[in-house]
């Protein structure tokens, strides 16, 4: 049970590190901000077993997205962080390291680049973007905040 509240823990430290620190990092216009609406409009489609648009414009709104986008996005937060505290526990056992943390933070941006920015229409890496290559870094410094956020928790958890 610890380790599953731990994996709780961690996705969500590590998703609201990641949100706080996109807040901060797109006010300033270096990274794009993240759409949870988007996030929202996507997942209802997931629902409806449709799990790839052509583009983005394809999502229609719904009523509450913005709700939906954030349940989405901190549940997809939690599974990938019980997912590494299961395979930590399972394969390397012991305390979990802050440091491999980080980059298991930043090789979960393959999952946005391969599925949700295809699953959304912008294609993979978001390479259909309006903004271009800073989709796909944006994607990368969120990923990598993330994985801030997973790291300090088991620091301080």
């Amino acid at each position: 049970m610890d380790i599953i509240a731990r994996g709780i823990t961690a996705g969500i430290l590590g998703t609201l590190m990641m949100d706080t620190l996109n807040h901060l990092f797109s006010r300033t216009g270096i990274i794009l901000k993240i759409e949870v609406g988007m996030i929202g409009r996507m997942a209802a489609g997931w629902t409806q077993g449709r799990f790839r648009y052509r583009y983005p414009g394809e999502m229609q709104p719904i009523a509450n997205e913005k709700l939906y986008g954030v349940i989405t996005h901190y549940g997809i937060g939690v599974g990938l962080a019980a997912a590494y505290v299961l395979g930590w526990d399972f394969l390397v056992e012991g305390p979990v390291s802050a440091f491999w943390t980080l980059i298991y933070g930043v090789a979960t941006t393959a999952a946005s680049w391969f599925f949700v920015d295809a699953s959304m229409g912008l294609g993979m890496f978001g390479r259909l973007s309006p903004d271009g290559i800073r989709a796909t870094l944006s994607s990368l410094a969120n990923h990598l905040f993330f994985g801030m956020g997973m790291a300090v928790s088991f620091l301080i958890v």
